[in-house]
């Protein structure tokens, strides 16, 4: 048997596959049509050095050493800007991510949410809209960095901070602390959610360069022995990079762990102090990052809109700039908050998130520019020494973003078209009595049953949406609950009033026989911030007395509209709309689209409150106290030829659904 040296063929075959490698990239950009796309990448690109030499072995990744973060040997300063992906439609991602590049931005942050991710327990969803890994990639892709904010707790203005309602079947919960029922809850997403995350980290190849440790701890601050838990779950787990915490100035002498970067969060240059006293005096001489630089605010039904002056924000930034911190704006895109996935905020009063996580935002709901973007694009691109260039000819969404490596910052895209669309007057309805019939069985109960006990959903409860109680009352008197967060009461089908936060008691008039008392009780949202978390499950809590004597033998509806729950209404179940409906009621119209769908803008003038569904996808909550006046729909959610739109109102019929071009949110929008 011939005796081979084993290091000829080896040296033979990979300078075959060089000369192999070299043709094909020869060929490729020989072939390339000069203007083309790829052919500008080509150009631009030095083939010599497609990264720098110190990203080629991925060893330190973000370090916070003395005043300057360094990624490996170079120093960094981390430009940041928050979009969620989960407030974002999916075919609009890329879209977003190159307006936030080309606004000179070189990191992502987003969060993680928990309750959209195991909305049953152990039952988990990345897919779609929840492709988190997918959005991370996107990322990567366009060339930002992503700092992950993973929770388990994220606040967000989100449905109880982001923490899954199932939890509080546990009537002894004590969220965000070292409880058992909490920490085996976290303990098992951290299982699941950290396999995700750990190939995504920087030193695997991935974008993300840091992860925060819960967020702004300080503010509630427990259980001391919470967030050294936290930490150490995301460390046994495999999260290798960099550690930050993230807390405002209330929390902020609190939040702090041991091994873990303080950051802060701010709005106002007053706050400022806190990045060289307060920092310094608790960490030393580190780098100074503000995670969240609130460029608005978000808002509540029955409030303002919250508006914050471009030149405001240019100031702020600049300081923040000039003071030799790192900056995150919060938020570079809101987006939406779809569905009921909203949360609220109860100190002196309840106040319940609008539908609308515009934040008066560097974009706006939609992702169009606004004053905002195009000053701070001005300021990140004369601090990265680089030239904002007039030319729009070209825009950055018709190419590569690597095609625009160089001299310039990238190109903003184009802005999306926005469309009125012709009013659609509804042809058929269901009234909520009439639908019934058509939903699941009603849960039995003795008593009444919060949202979240409910025995449904595989032993999950109900999370969203609402819940109708019906029991049988034979005389008048007081009746009186505690609902969270709005009952609508009614005998047998009319309405006689509500039941909420400041309004505990109403009188039953005189009745004959036996009446059937209902409760329409809606989950405006759970409280996502405060020290009351603890208490926000939703529906009838406890007893529900009539002349102080409970009443009893309930039947439980849970009207959680889903998609699987508009499925039941099969077309021969609605009615055509009478001179008078009967409300509640779901309203049922067509939106005919002749060409390429386009974003466009619910107006729902003359109703009251309720929901709107378009082709399944739950636009979310509308209600006429304001602030907000109209609801987001996207052209990608809209087909080409009719579309099926309902609309779910509680008190009032309007005559038109109307679709407009423009929101009414009284901002400032950039049209070229």
């Amino acid at each position: 048997m011939p005796k081979w040296n084993v290091r000829r063929p080896g040296r033979l075959l990979g300078l075959l596959l060089l000369v192999i490698l070299s043709f094909l990239v020869l060929r490729r950009f020989l072939t390339l049509q000069p203007g083309s796309c790829d052919h500008e990448v080509a150009r631009r690109l030095n083939w010599s050095s497609l990264a720098p030499s110190w990203l080629r072995h991925r060893q330190l990744g973000l370090q916070a050493k003395d005043q300057n973060f360094m990624l490996e040997d170079s120093a960094f300063w981390i430009f940041g800007g928050s979009v969620h992906y989960f407030r974002v439609p999916r075919a609009y991602w890329r879209d977003r991510l190159l307006k936030m590049k080309a606004c000179g931005l070189n990191t992502l942050t987003t969060y993680v949410p928990w309750n959209l991710h195991e909305p049953e327990r152990g039952k988990f969803d990345f897919s779609g809209n929840l492709d988190m890994e997918a959005f991370i990639l996107l990322a990567a892709e366009v060339g930002l960095w992503v700092i992950l904010r993973p929770g388990p707790y994220i606040c967000s203005e989100i449905d109880l901070g982001g923490l899954p309602s199932w939890l509080l079947q546990d009537s002894s919960m004590k969220l965000r602390t070292t409880y058992e029922g909490f920490t085996k809850a976290v303990d098992l997403y951290f299982d699941h959610l950290m396999a995700r995350v750990v190939p995504l980290q920087y030193k695997n190849g991935g974008p993300i360069i840091a992860v925060q440790v819960e967020n702004e701890y300080g503010s509630y601050n427990k259980d001391p022995a919470y967030m050294p838990y936290i930490k150490k779950a995301l460390e046994d787990r495999g999260i290798v990079e960099l550690l930050l915490t993230s807390d405002n100035e209330d929390g902020l002498s609190k939040g702090t762990v041991d091994g873990v970067l303080a950051t802060i969060n701010l709005q106002s240059q007053n706050e400022l102090r806190l990045l060289h006293n307060f920092l310094q005096s608790v960490q030393g001489v580190r780098p100074k990052m503000v995670m969240e630089y609130w460029t608005g605010w978000f808002d509540s039904w029955g409030g303002p809109h919250h508006i914050l002056d471009t030149s405001e924000v240019l100031r702020t930034v600049s300081a923040i700039i000039d003071a030799g911190a790192s900056i995150n704006l919060y938020m570079f895109h809101g987006g939406t908050n779809f569905g009921f996935i909203n949360g609220a905020m109860h100190f002196q009063d309840y106040m319940s998130d609008v539908t609308s996580y515009d934040y008066d935002a560097v974009l706006t709901e939609a992702g169009d520019y606004t004053p905002k973007y195009i000053r701070l694009r001005e300021l990140f691109g004369s601090i990265s020494g680089v030239k904002v260039p007039e030319d729009v000819r070209k825009p950055l969404s018709a190419c590569s973003p690597a095609s625009w490596q160089g001299a310039s910052l990238p190109l903003p895209p184009d802005l999306l078209p926005k469309v009125r669309y012709e009013p659609v007057v509804p042809a058929f309805y269901l009234s909520l009595w009439d639908a019934l019939p058509y939903i699941k069985e009603p849960v039995t109960s003795e008593k009444p049953v919060n949202m979240e006990n409910l025995p449904i959903n595989d032993g999950n409860g109900q999370s969203f949406g609402y819940t109708l109680y019906e029991t049988t009352i034979t005389s008048s008197g007081i009746l009186s609950a505690l609902v969270r967060d709005r009952g609508q009461v009614f005998l047998n089908t009319e309405t006689i009033g509500f039941l909420d936060y400041k309004t505990k008691k109403i009188p039953i008039p005189l009745i004959q026989g036996f009446t059937i008392l209902r409760i329409l009780v809606e989950n405006c949202g759970r409280v996502n911030y405060g020290e009351n978390i603890d208490n926000q499950r939703k529906g009838l809590i406890g007893d529900i007395y009539l002349n102080d004597t409970p009443l009893k033998k309930f039947k439980i509806y849970s009207l959680d509209m889903k998609k699987s729950f508009f499925q039941r209404f099969t077309a021969e179940k609605w009615d055509p709309v009478p001179g008078v409906p009967t409300l509640p009621a779901f309203f049922l119209g067509a939106l005919s689209v002749t060409s390429f769908p386009y974003d466009t803008f619910v107006k729902l003038e003359g109703w009251e409150k309720g929901v709107v569904f378009v082709n399944g996808y739950n636009l979310g909550r509308y209600w006429n106290i304001g602030p907000q006046e109209t609801l987001y729909l996207p052209g990608v959610w809209l087909n080409e030829g009719i579309n099926q739109v309902i609309v779910f109102e509680e008190m009032m019929q309007g005559p038109v659904i109307q679709f407009m071009e423009m929101p009414y949110l009284g901002r400032q929008q950039y049209v070229e």
